[in-house]
């Protein structure tokens, strides 16, 4: 269907406002996002990756009470909020302890082998080259408001692949596809790129931008899953304090219990009693499947902490489910190598296709200049019958 020429401009101006005021947060994203596809690998390269020594396989395991309190004990004044174990490796303990059970950004790690009991490190998670790159990509160290400022921002990047979709046939109607304009002037051999690589990297693009913006409101639908779940469960629970350390039962006893109410799973983390995974009541163990699809979706199992028993399992609703299913789309990080290795290229190409966009817009004053010298030049060509070749991007000079 062919537009006319007002609509044209109409879809220009919400291509050119849309990408204008996203572009700068986007470079940003993209630039930091890079070093991430390959946290694993920088961090073993900058050794900051801890790892179990090797033993043999079925080496004992020490109770993870055991490993709870090796954690405690180097720092007796915080609270254990979360421990998790690595996907790759289950040899090994991280113990996140905070001087609250409350979401807080102090917190310290300890690493703990889970056949010795014996600590590997502590971690510091809070600092380096890559923290900075991850607080930069999440919430440009602003917290939830900077999480929401970045997923509009996201918004408005979906805007402007949408409007760029309806402007890329009439301006390339007269091009093959993957021409660029090398012979001409640089403003043009760019818009030709722009064109080509935007609409190479349209899927992925359209993919990561949806998902990176339903990330952003990760802390959101949690919230609301307490709300709408958890305070019915909860109920007979309501205004009973944080149950203290001393009355706790055995976290291994929870464990192992949480572990048989869903089996052929293994464990993602553990919430403990009042931080904001679980309730004052309750050890919170959060499983995942050990398929590429099912290891991305979390089953939580809620332990009473102080008897071991299980109080419920209840089903994650459809939106914590699509968060869920949204990450690994958004991280790429579901497919090895060869899948982080195309996430880096296809970056790399939206980088290219950003900072294009952003000449382009720098560039677009020398169009009018250029436009009169052109015109100057053709007047004596129509005065000898020549006919002047048409500007292909009349709505991007705006």
């Amino acid at each position: 269907m062919s537009m006319n020429s007002r609509k044209i401009k109409t879809w220009a101006w919400v291509h050119k406002w849309s990408s204008l005021v996203c572009t700068v947060f986007m470079l940003l994203l993209c630039l930091t996002g890079l070093p991430l596809i390959f946290h694993h690998e920088i961090g073993h390269l900058l050794g900051t990756e801890v790892e179990a020594p090797k033993m043999p396989a079925g080496t004992p395991r020490v109770s993870l009470d055991r490993v709870l309190e090796v954690a405690r004990a180097q720092h007796p004044d915080r609270v254990v909020q979360f421990a998790s174990q690595p996907e790759d490796d289950d040899g090994l303990w991280f113990v996140t302890l905070t001087p609250t059970p409350a979401p807080t950004d102090d917190f310290k790690s300890v690493a703990v082998d889970a056949r010795t009991g014996v600590i590997l490190a502590q971690p510091k998670f809070d600092e380096g080259f890559m923290y900075v790159m991850f607080k930069l990509h999440v919430d440009l160290f602003a917290g939830l408001p900077g999480k929401l400022f970045l997923g509009f921002m996201g918004f408005l990047l979906l805007v402007a692949i949408v409007s760029g979709v309806v402007l890329y046939s009439p301006f390339m109607r007269k091009l093959d596809f993957g021409t660029v304009r090398r012979e001409k002037r640089p403003r043009l051999k760019w818009l030709d790129l722009h064109n080509l690589l935007g609409i190479v990297t349209l899927v992925w693009l359209f993919v990561v931008g949806a998902t990176g913006m339903i990330n952003t409101w990760a802390d959101l639908v949690i919230k609301y899953w307490q709300y709408d779940q958890l305070t019915t469960l909860l109920a007979p629970y309501k205004n009973e304090p944080v149950v203290a350390v001393s009355e706790r039962g055995s976290v291994q006893r929870s464990y192992e219990a949480a572990m048989q109410q869903a089996p052929g799973n293994r464990l993602s983390f553990i919430a403990f009693p009042g931080t904001s995974f679980s309730s004052p009541h309750h050890t919170t163990f959060f499983l995942q499947g050990k398929e590429p699809f099912t290891s991305k979706l979390l089953q939580p199992v809620l332990v009473d902490a102080k008897t071991a028993q299980v109080t419920a399992a209840p089903k994650l609703p459809w939106y914590l489910t699509a968060l869920l299913v949204s990450q690994p789309l958004h991280f790429g990080d579901y497919g090895g190598m060869p899948m982080q290795i195309l996430w880096a290229l296809l970056d790399i190409a939206t980088i290219i296709v950003l900072g294009s966009g952003l000449y382009l817009w720098l560039k677009r004053g020398n169009t009018v200049p250029a436009a009169a010298a052109r015109a100057a030049a053709e007047r004596p060509q129509r005065e000898e019958g020549g006919a002047p070749q048409a500007d292909p991007a009349p709505a991007l000079k705006a």
